[in-house]
C-alpha cells in the first residue's frame, strides 16, 4: 500500500515522517502537531536540529531563569547515554525524580500536572474513539521542564490514564501507538511560561502499569536538545510510577 507523502516504511514495518533523522525508533506523529515555536531571542526564526523552530522576543535566560546557574551535578561522570538512560530509569522507577535527572547530567525546572474528569475532551482521533467506547477511570496529565543548566532545555508531557481492565489499557495503548492514530492531548506550554511549544510526537515512549496507559513525549524548550537525548527523556519519564 503506498505510503502518504512525507512518510516512508522503516525497517521496523512502521510508517515513519521524512524528516525524523533517526528513521523510526518508537516514534509516532502527533496529529494535531504543528512546527515546534518556543519564545527565544529576537528577530527571525532559528531552526534546531532537533526538529524546533524559535520565534519571538522573550529571552531564555527570562523563560527559565533557573536553567542558567550551571550548577547541574552529574552522578556518573564519564557513563555513555545508553548507561545513563538504563541507571535513570531505575532511579525512576523507584519514583526518584532528581536522582533520575542527575544521571542524565539534568536537573528539573518546572512542572504542573492535573487531574481530569473527562477523558474524551483530551483524547483526539483514533485514541478518543477508543476512549469513547472503553469507559476511561482516571486520567492525569503532567508537564515538566527539565535542563543542563546552560540555557538548554526540554519539556517532557506524561499522560496516565486508566481503564477498569488491563486488557482495555492495552487496546488504548495498541490504538496510540499506531502512526497518525491521535493521542492523549499533552497540556499546553504556557501552564511552564514556554507559549508556544507544541509536541510533534517524534520523541515518544508508553507502557502499561496494571489497567493504566502511560504515554510520555519529549521535545526542545530553549537552546538545543539533540535528539538522542529527547527519546531517552521520553523512555525515562514514562517509568516514574506516579505524576
Amino acid at each position: 500500500m503506498a505510503q502518504p507523502d512525507g512518510y516512508f516504511k522503516g525497517k521496523d514495518g512502521k510508517i515513519h515522517p521524512r524528516h525524523d533523522p533517526k528513521g523510526g525508533g518508537g516514534a509516532k506523529v502527533f496529529v494535531a502537531g504543528v512546527a515546534l515555536v518556543a519564545a527565544v531571542g529576537s528577530g527571525g526564526a532559528v531552526s534546531l536540529g532537533s526538529g524546533a523552530v524559535l520565534e519571538g522576543a522573550t529571552g531564555a535566560s527570562e523563560t527559565l531563569p533557573g536553567n542558567l546557574a550551571g550548577d547541574v551535578a552529574d552522578s556518573l561522570p564519564g557513563r555513555s547515554l545508553r548507561v545513563r538512560k538504563s541507571e535513570s530509569q531505575e532511579s525512576a522507577r523507584r519514583g526518584k525524580r532528581d536522582q533520575a535527572l542527575s544521571k542524565l547530567k539534568l536537573k528539573n525546572l518546572r512542572k504542573t500536572v492535573r487531574q481530569e474528569v473527562n477523558c474524551l475532551l483530551a483524547t483526539t482521533g483514533k485514541v478518543r474513539n477508543y476512549v469513547a467506547e472503553h469507559r476511561c477511570t482516571s486520567l492525569g496529565r503532567g508537564l515538566y521542564a527539565v535542563g543542563d543548566g546552560h540555557g538548554n532545555a526540554a519539556i517532557i508531557s506524561v499522560a496516565r490514564m486508566g481503564f477498569p481492565t488491563k486488557s482495555h489499557a492495552a487496546g488504548c495503548e495498541r490504538v496510540e501507538k499506531v502512526q497518525g492514530s491521535g493521542d492523549i492531548t499533552p497540556l499546553g506550554g504556557e501552564l511552564l511560561g514556554l507559549a508556544g511549544v507544541h509536541f510533534t510526537g517524534l520523541h515518544f515512549d508508553s507502557r502499561l502499569d496494571g489497567a493504566t496507559m502511560v504515554v510520555a513525549e519529549a521535545e526542545t524548550a530553549t537552546g538545543h536538545m539533540d535528539n538522542e537525548m529527547l527519546d531517552t527523556l521520553a523512555e525515562v519519564f514514562v517509568w516514574f510510577p506516579t505524576l
